[in-house]
């Protein structure tokens, strides 16, 4: 079909001569653009000079094939698992991805990616009653498990306290050894208690830390395992009345963060979401030979102290952002089960630097990581250098997460600040008048955001804190 654009007239080039005459000399149309003067007065040279290494020359490029691995993962709409998967497979990885139910907005996500095999099923199988038969006894689902890992040969596992935690994660790692898995990441955090006597122990992360302990055990597992310590997720904070995390949003249009944290001593920040995927896919690209036998790596970027990680959340959402220390922690939602017993640990671990800053235990337990946290040649750095901080999220993804869990300060015009807001400040707490009701606000449960069930964007309790 011809073309309906008009042709303009082209000039038509001469056969080239079959002499092989030299060109004529080319004449500047402008003066060269120099700073020595003298150049009009010699005949200098300016055309081009190629170097004398051709192209030709150059070493092959190297073949970039698709990835053909097969990786499972657990718990796949919690912030690690998730994070994780999204980058996996988007450079040609092939994941097998268990999910308890297809509820929320992260889980229909996953299910939607390329190259995502989709379990849908509990680890961990409760006892109940059956109108068809004997009752559905307790237990770890093996089944499940061993289908997760069917041709896989890498895992990142992060196991929740839905169910007994310990007991699945130690399956997990036994059915890793039985199909032959040949890297294995497994996401843990330290038992505090088992550093320090004086230290008590938070019974979220000894779990985590029980199942750590089993997988050493495992003489043909633990050459192959990489043990991830991820440092306080920037995206725990939210406006919603959940514990320990809750930037408060007041009438003057400010926020207050109310925490037992002592203000000044540092703790390391992650940006679960943006961070831990290419942060992981970097451990399985670089092997065993560089993190396997049992390696623990902190995965954090950033080492900030309550009153500076007000400051910087503060610059990012535009509004005063306050702290208040507070020796108790409020809880005034449903909060699932064994989450209350953490926070009650939180309380009297960080009650011990009341008096002396220098008291308060370090985050990783283990000094030794705590300290490689925000350094340019750390070892979260040399994994993945794009993080995001904690001022990059406040600005550019807390109000789309406030807004996906049905807020709306943000499309707000805010009041002036009332007087004596500090940024970045601290407040003394005084909460003896507060209550600890069990009930809380019938219309919010953690994990469920704003309204009922499964009507809400937000994610489930059981990966909420995953």
């Amino acid at each position: 079909m011809p073309s309906a654009t008009p042709r303009s007239a082209l000039t038509i080039r001469p056969r080239p001569s079959p002499t092989h005459e030299p060109p004529p000399q080319r004449r500047l149309k402008h003066r060269p653009c120099t700073s020595y003067t003298d150049l009009e007065s010699q005949n200098v040279n300016l055309s081009v000079q190629h170097p004398q290494n051709s192209y030709n020359d150059r070493p092959a490029k190297r073949s970039m094939p698709t990835p053909n691995k097969t990786i499972a993962v657990v718990n796949s709409s919690g912030r690690q698992a998730a994070s994780f998967i999204r980058v996996a497979v988007a450079v040609g990885y092939h994941v097998r991805a268990q999910l308890r139910n297809l509820d929320g907005i992260v889980a229909s996500e996953i299910e939607s990616l390329p190259n995502v095999t989709v379990l849908v099923g509990d680890l961990y199988i409760r006892s109940s009653p059956s109108g068809t038969g004997s009752p559905t006894k307790a237990g770890v689902n093996h089944a499940l498990i061993e289908e997760l890992y069917k041709g896989a040969q890498l895992a990142f596992i992060n196991t929740t306290f839905w169910g007994d935690e310990v007991a699945i994660g130690c399956a997990l790692a036994d059915a890793a050894v039985k199909a032959g898995i040949e890297h294995y990441i497994y996401s843990s955090m330290p038992n505090h208690s088992l550093h320090n006597p004086t230290w008590p122990s938070l019974p979220l992360w000894s779990s985590k830390f029980t199942i750590e302990q089993y997988i050493r055990t495992l003489p043909s597992l633990l050459p192959k395992t990489t043990f991830l310590y991820t440092g306080i997720y920037n995206n725990n904070f939210t406006s919603l009345p959940y514990p320990l995390f809750c930037t408060a949003l007041q009438p003057s249009g400010s926020f207050t963060w109310t925490a037992p944290f002592h203000p000044d001593v540092p703790l390391p920040w992650l940006d679960a979401e943006h961070d831990v995927g290419p942060a992981v896919l970097q451990i399985f690209k670089d092997g065993l030979k560089k993190w396997g036998n049992g390696t623990r790596i902190p995965l954090a970027y950033e080492l900030l102290s309550p009153r500076e990680a007000c400051r910087a959340f503060s610059r990012g959402v535009g509004r005063p952002v306050s702290y208040i220390r507070s020796p108790s922690i409020a809880v005034s939602v449903k909060i699932p089960n064994g989450y209350r017993e953490q926070l009650v640990a939180l309380e009297e671990m960080y009650a011990l630097s009341a008096e002396d800053p220098s008291l308060q235990p370090p985050y990783f337990a283990d000094e030794e990581l705590e300290r490689d946290v925000g350094r340019e040649d750390s070892v979260a750095m040399g994994l993945w250098e794009g993080f995001r901080g904690l001022e990059e999220y406040a600005r550019e993804v807390f109000p789309l997460e406030e807004a996906a869990n049905g807020l709306t300060w943000m499309n707000e015009e805010e009041e002036e600040g009332e007087e004596g807001v500090v940024q970045g400040g601290e407040e003394e707490g005084d909460d003896e008048d507060e209550e600890d009701d069990d009930d809380g606000d019938e219309g919010l449960v953690i994990g469920g955001g704003v309204g009922a069930g499964d009507t809400t964007p937000a994610r489930k309790e059981e990966s909420w804190l995953a």
